[in-house]
Parts: structure tokens; C-alpha cells; sequence
């Protein structure tokens, strides 16, 4: 009796160990889950928090130091613009003004330039076929309709002009003026009182002027017309400036140039009784020669986040309204109405039938066949 009563004890205590023992078991195992979840949602939660800081970090991210800009424009319509960009971001721009887009080929070796802003998208296109602008995919550059877009965006084109005829209302009456580029081939304008004038062969206008007359002429009858303005324009100036002002203050009967600066002349205090005849608009003519204004970011730019920033936000309305500024072209965004009233809206005109792209498979060419026939080399 005594042993079995020893041996029930003995079961008994077994029975209870085992069951401790699986107890335990079991809340080790608990304990390990609790911590593999917790760990894991600690872990979850460190890495939310590290993803909301990284976004906020590149949300307060702020541009400094500098950003260096080549234009071929004159100064009075660029710098406002660079103005407006550095005390925005904090950014010290510095420009270098009327600057031949040549030099950009010059420097490709130790590379200067940022950005390069153009009157004539000849220029651009030339550069960029010789590699020296580099494209990205800017925000809102959907605004600018790709044919007037390099076709990675190297460059982008902000603002359009048309070639015509300013004249001075007091010397010379529209039905007595030319209509189209062909007209000038007659000697009978050197003949009119004060006669007219043209910018020298150097000038960006006047590269995409001829270059354009080559592409519908050829090279042959374009020499023959740049011969012909030579020999019988009254003055040769160094830009469309001087020609609006000489004109208004009647110094010339009327000049070649881009219709917006006929807008500048009408906004004078004096001297504005001109009016302006868009070229080749007859039915059976080409239709204007068009270019356009715009910029690209150099190729090994020395600051090129600063050169990113700076595009994107000239390509942002407000700014591509700034962009357009002092010079009152005709902005190229459709949705973007032109800052002035006298502006004719492209949409309106007959303009040559010419991918502006062309004008950079003839920009190198053009400039040697216009040195060569001696227009670059006086003024009058």
C-alpha cells in the first residue's frame, strides 16, 4: 500500500513537470513571436518614417551657388528675366550678353556656360547636332509643342517672331511698300527717299533670314538677293534696334526686321507713326520666314543642377510670360495670351512651310556664304 501510494505521488509530480515544461514551451514561443512582430513593426515603422524623411529632405531642398548664362540676345531683353530667377531661388546668375553661339563651340574642351539662350533656333539646333546641349525632360515642357522642341529637348523655343517690313507712315504709304522678300531684288527701292534699311550679315535675324531663303531658293538665287540688298539697301546697322529707331525718327523710309520690334517702336513716346507689313502672305507666296527665341542647357555644364532648375522654371506660364518680356514677341505656348495688343497671333499669319529644326543644317553654311559675299563687313 505504501508503494503504490509512492508511486501515484511520483506520477502525479511527473505529470505536473511535463506540463510546466510545455508551458513554458509555449511562452517562449509566444515571446518569440511577440518579438519577431514587434521587431517588425518597429522595423516598418522606421522605415515609414525614414521614407517621410527622405521626401521631406527633397521637398526642402534649396538651390545655391551659381549659374552661368550665355545668351545671344541683347541685354535689355535677358536680364530682368535672370533677375527674376536669382531672387526666387537664391541662385547668382551671371550673364554674358550678345554672345556669339560659336564661343559655345570654342569652350567644348573646358566648358564655361550653364545654360545658352538664343534668338535664332539655327544656333540651337547647330549646337546641339555638334553634341554640345544636353536634353532632359523638364516638368511642363508639354506646353511647347514638339516642333518647336529639339527632339530630346536640348533645346526648347519660348517665344516666336516673323520677318516683315517696318516703315515710317510719314515718308511712305503701305500700298507703296514691298510685300515679300522677293521684292528687294529690285534696284527701285534704292530709289526711295532715304531708302531702306537691313542689320549687317552677322546678325542672328538675319542668319535665319537667309538661311530660310536658302532652303526655298537655294543657294544660288539667295547669293543674288543677298548681293542685291547689299548694293542697294541705304543703311546696313548692327542690329533691328537701331533700324526701328532710324525708321520712327525717319531717317530710313522702312527696314527688314522681326515684326516685334515694330511693337517697341509703337510703345516710343516719339517717333511712332509706323506701321508693319508681314512678308509673303499673298496666296500663291511662301508665307513668312518664322523663328524663335529660346534655350538649352550646355553639354558638362559646371552647374547643372542650377541649369535644370533654371529651365524648368522658365518653362513654368508665369515665366514663360517673363520670358517673353521687354522683347514683345509672341509666346509659343497656344494657351498663353501675347502681353500686348497689336500682336498678330502666328495662328493668323501665312508662315513659310519649314520645320524650324532646318534652320541648324544651315546655320554653319549660311554664315560662310554671307561673310563671303562682304555683308558682314560695313555699316552704313
Amino acid at each position: 500500500m505504501r508503494n503504490l501510494l509512492s508511486f501515484s505521488l511520483l506520477l502525479i509530480l511527473s505529470v505536473f513537470l511535463l506540463a510546466a515544461c510545455g508551458e513554458n514551451e509555449n511562452n517562449a514561443a509566444t515571446g518569440n513571436n511577440n518579438d519577431v512582430e514587434n521587431n517588425d513593426e518597429a522595423a516598418n515603422n522606421n522605415d515609414a518614417e525614414n521614407n517621410e524623411e527622405t521626401a521631406n529632405n527633397q521637398e526642402e531642398v534649396e538651390l545655391d551657388g551659381e549659374l552661368i548664362v550665355y545668351s545671344a540676345r541683347n541685354e535689355t531683353f535677358v536680364q530682368a528675366l535672370l533677375d527674376k530667377f536669382s531672387e526666387e531661388t537664391g541662385v547668382e546668375v551671371r550673364a554674358l550678353h550678345e554672345a556669339d553661339p560659336l564661343q559655345i563651340q570654342e569652350e567644348a574642351g573646358n566648358v564655361q556656360a550653364d545654360v545658352f539662350i538664343s534668338n535664332d533656333l539655327g544656333a540651337l539646333e547647330y549646337l546641339n547636332q555638334q553634341e554640345l546641349l544636353e536634353g532632359f525632360d523638364p516638368a511642363n515642357v508639354d506646353s511647347i509643342d514638339e516642333q518647336f522642341r529639339a527632339d530630346n529637348n536640348e533645346w526648347i523655343a519660348i517665344s516666336a517672331r516673323a520677318r516683315g517690313f517696318i516703315y515710317n507712315k510719314d515718308m511712305i504709304s503701305e500700298d507703296e511698300m514691298p510685300t515679300k522678300m522677293e521684292d528687294l531684288f529690285d534696284s527701285e527701292w534704292a530709289d526711295v527717299e532715304n531708302g531702306y534699311a537691313i542689320t549687317r550679315g552677322g546678325n542672328g535675324g538675319m542668319i535665319g533670314n537667309i538661311s530660310a531663303l536658302r532652303y526655298e531658293w537655294g543657294d544660288e538665287r539667295t547669293s543674288e538677293w543677298i548681293a542685291a540688298i547689299q548694293d542697294n539697301a541705304a543703311g546696313i546697322f548692327e542690329g533691328h534696334g537701331d533700324i526701328r529707331r532710324a525708321v520712327g525718327a525717319g531717317e530710313h523710309a522702312f527696314g527688314l526686321v522681326n515684326n516685334y520690334y515694330y511693337h517697341q517702336q509703337l510703345e516710343e513716346p516719339n517717333d511712332n507713326n509706323v506701321g508693319f507689313i508681314y512678308a509673303d502672305q499673298g496666296e500663291d507666296d511662301m508665307g513668312a520666314i518664322a523663328n524663335a527665341a529660346g534655350l538649352g542647357m550646355v553639354s558638362g555644364a559646371p552647374n547643372e543642377d542650377n541649369a535644370r532648375a533654371f529651365i524648368e522654371w522658365v518653362l513654368e506660364e508665369e515665366n514663360q510670360l517673363a520670358f517673353v518680356g521687354e522683347s514683345l514677341e509672341v509666346p509659343i505656348n497656344p494657351e498663353l495670351e501675347p502681353p500686348y495688343e497689336q500682336a498678330v497671333p502666328f495662328s493668323e499669319l501665312k508662315v513659310q512651310d519649314m520645320p524650324l529644326k532646318e534652320l541648324g543644317n544651315y546655320f554653319e553654311d549660311t554664315r560662310a556664304l554671307i561673310e563671303d559675299s562682304g555683308l558682314d563687313l560695313e555699316l552704313r
